[in-house]
């Protein structure tokens, strides 16, 4: 019996500026080279590596799936933002996760570090986009460790409102 494959879906690259030293180039050929059939470039609140990704990754034969791994405002710890990562599920996904991230850029600067404001996250502006917990960075794993499930459970509800399955 054969392994099923595995996916990273969550990689930080040399676009992540403070947070890896992962090459593009060197993550596709490992990717190519260990079979995997697919890899997730999700850097921290940027798209920049996206174009040589997506390129280097059809040459090499593994499917790119573009996403970012964003920071919200954290309403109670504006120190500590969450995180949530966003995998882009078509061209409406990438286009809405521009938007999201250039208007975070623009508008929400938090301490020189671009922030996304929970309001700016809804049906409409998630079309297209499947959301990651964040794990516990995310609001519901923060909720979770600190063992405040009923508010885990309503930020999930939330999520799910936005997301339905995705």
């Amino acid at each position: 019996m054969s392994a099923l494959p595995f996916v990273h879906l969550n990689v930080h690259s040399e676009f992540s500026l403070v947070d890896s030293t992962v090459r593009v180039a060197e993550l596709v050929n490992r990717c190519a080279e260990d079979g995997m059939p697919a890899v997730a470039l999700t850097d921290q609140m940027n798209l920049f590596g996206m174009v040589k990704f997506y390129k280097r990754a059809l040459a090499a034969g593994v499917k790119p799936i573009v996403g970012a791994d964003i920071r919200i405002v954290n309403e109670d710890d504006a120190a500590r933002p969450f995180h949530l990562v966003l995998l882009c599920q078509n061209n409406d996904g990438y286009r809405k996760l521009s938007e999201l991230l250039s208007r975070a850029y623009i508008e929400g600067q938090h301490r020189g570090d671009p922030l996304v404001n929970r309001e700016w996250l809804n049906r409409e502006s998630c079309l297209g986009l499947i959301a990651l917990s964040g794990g516990v960075h995310g609001d519901v794993g923060h909720d979770l460790v600190l063992d405040h499930s009923d508010g885990a459970s309503r930020r999930l509800e939330a999520w799910r409102e936005i997301f339905d399955d995705r």
